[in-house]
């Protein structure tokens, strides 16, 4: 219920959708930028790690203010150190903070686990 306290309520129709769709540009896009950088013997082979489970986080809408707020941490400090393209480095990071901040939408694992529930109670018929 954790996640369902931080959002007023899950995005559906077109605000849903663009929320899917920034999801996905933004969790491919990382999970790609890491999978082509990730070297056994460079030593940002945890940044890259990183990156990957939280593009996978974002890309699914699983626990997305956790993997919003990681992406944004990871590509600032990567923009900070000049381990990476600033453009694509700022752009990610301001990705994944929208993300963290809006939510992750109707279309996700996080609105299906945390989502408000519809209880439907049956009228009572008179005697």
């Amino acid at each position: 219920m954790v996640v369902q306290r931080l959002f007023s309520t899950f995005a559906n129709g077109l605000p849903g959708l663009g929320l899917l769709l920034q999801r996905a540009i933004a969790g491919i896009a990382l999970m790609q930028y890491a999978l082509v950088h990730l070297r056994p013997s460079a030593g940002s082979t945890l940044l890259e790690v990183i990156s990957l489970a939280a593009g996978f986080l974002l890309l699914f809408g699983l626990w997305t203010p956790v993997g919003g707020a990681a992406v944004a941490v990871l590509q600032l400090w990567a923009l900070v150190s000049g381990a990476r393209d600033p453009w694509l480095s700022l752009l990610l990071a301001t990705m994944g903070l929208s993300l963290a901040l809006i939510g992750p939408g109707a279309w996700s694992i996080d609105a299906r686990i945390f989502g408000r529930k519809q209880i439907s109670v049956p009228q009572r018929q008179a005697p």
